[in-house]
């Protein structure tokens, strides 16, 4: 088995890079009903965060030093806590209900 099946295979099981990957496309989900004019602002932002865990969980994964590894890992989290935040922005607008942040 050659590394990069390896590699592929080893981050594409965790649980935590699956649950991320769930929760784009529930954040696009979420943002396609955001107004139009939140298009280039809030829906766009929240999106690319979103999208921000899981490659930064993959990324980090085909690093080869472990230190390297965990740099990707806690960009992921800030991410993730900026795609909380934003959430939490998204309520305070009525664009979403608290429901989805808790």
């Amino acid at each position: 088995m050659d590394m990069e099946n390896s590699a592929e295979r080893s981050y594409t099981e965790l649980v935590v890079w699956q649950k991320s990957r769930a929760l784009v496309g529930t954040v696009y989900e979420l943002t396609k009903c955001f107004p139009k004019e939140e298009l280039f602002g809030l829906s766009n932002q929240l999106r690319r965060a979103a999208v921000s865990i899981p490659s930064n969980i993959a990324e980090g994964c085909g690093r080869q030093h472990t230190r390297d590894t965990l740099q990707f890992l806690f960009i992921a989290r800030g991410s993730l806590f900026e795609v909380e935040t934003q959430c939490y922005l998204a309520t305070d607008q009525h664009y979403i209900s608290t429901e989805y942040i808790h």
